[in-house]
């Protein structure tokens, strides 16, 4: 995510330089043809030329709203993630008692039990932020113009390894068994169940605080399945692949209407045809890379949602209510990106 005020001009040409010369390339090969071979046939009038970009202008639109709907989706169900977490905390803290325990147990046994269930849920938002940064084949941060951002910051779950992420949170044995199943996030939910079923056992929790409880795993289990909706659904290629092709088709038309309106005003004008031909195709495909660049929010480029510093958060949330000394700091942006 993008923590300034806005993306620099420096760095919108930075990210579309490549296209820019592309497009002035394109304008000056038929530019040419018309001024020194005298082409002028090459010229297209320019009305059917603007009923194409107008199309091209409504389907745009129409993608980078779903695009910006899956973004603002994502970043709902984070917030989700956030506020039942700290639910979570709380319910755990005040829900598992003595009260009604059949053999009553020590205040530091029972804080190793609530700190056991909110370092487990910890190692869940860890297991989930590795898993919604697998790539997938159709994500974006593989192409050239988005790999340049990733110099200027470093994605946790690139860098370093689940396995050391969930280290000191659970128990070896148990990080063994979860990490070794297809979905380490699941299964972190299911131990969660399995200990709450064994303290209603002990009588650490009543009947109607566990259900309130197993509920709220529920709903973990209900904001995951949202995130991997969206991880592992991507934008309708028909859509994506339709909306590029009208694009480019628009881009490489527009020279050839752009002759003959500024041979209209005199031979020397006709060199204009360069720049605006170039200005008009870099809006579109501008329109059209914002898109994209928003179609999959759990990529970890510099548009998607911070899932890695909303983790580190609610951590921090988590780790406080246990009053732990050992908290770690919140995440800052890295040249204006947190990830």
């Amino acid at each position: 995510m993008h923590a300034g005020r806005r993306f620099t001009f420096k760095e919108v040409i930075r990210w579309t330089r490549r296209d820019i010369l592309f497009y002035l390339v394109l304008a000056s090969i038929p530019t040419m043809l018309y001024q020194f071979l005298d082409w002028t046939w090459l010229t297209i009038p320019w009305v059917p030329i603007a009923l194409v970009g107008t199309a091209v202008a409504f389907i745009t639109g129409f993608k980078n709203n779903a695009t910006y709907d899956r973004l603002w989706e994502a970043r709902s169900i984070y917030g989700g993630i956030v506020n039942s977490s700290r639910a979570w905390g709380i319910m755990v803290m005040d829900f598992v008692t003595n009260k009604h325990a059949q053999q009553p147990i020590s205040s530091e046994a029972l804080r190793k039990i609530h700190s056991a269930l909110i370092h487990r849920h910890i190692a869940w938002l860890h297991a989930l932020r590795f898993q919604l940064r697998v790539p997938r084949a159709w994500e974006h941060m593989i192409k050239s113009y988005n790999k340049e951002y990733r110099k200027w910051y470093t994605i946790d779950e690139v860098e370093n390894k689940v396995e050391d992420a969930l280290t000191g949170l659970i128990s070896p044995e148990e990080k063994a068994l979860v990490l070794g199943k297809s979905n380490a996030a699941t299964q972190l939910i299911t131990q969660q169940s399995k200990a709450l079923r064994e303290l209603l056992d002990q009588g650490l929790i009543e009947d109607f605080r566990h259900m309130e409880l197993e509920k709220l795993l529920v709903e973990f289990y209900a904001l995951q399945g949202k995130c991997e909706r969206i991880k592992n659904f991507p934008y309708p290629r028909q859509f994506a692949t339709l909306n590029l092709m009208f694009v480019r088709l628009f881009i490489s038309l527009v020279p050839f209407g752009m002759l003959g309106e500024f041979a209209k005003m005199g031979g020397e004008f006709v060199w204009l045809t360069i720049p605006f031909s170039a200005l008009v195709a870099w809006v579109f495909n501008m329109m059209e890379k914002i898109g994209e660049s928003t179609e999959n929010p759990f990529e970890g480029s510099a548009n998607d949602v911070p899932i890695t510093a909303l983790t580190r958060t609610i951590e921090i949330d988590l780790r406080e209510m246990l009053d732990e000394t050992d908290v770690p700091a919140p995440l800052k942006p890295m040249n204006m990106i947190l990830s």
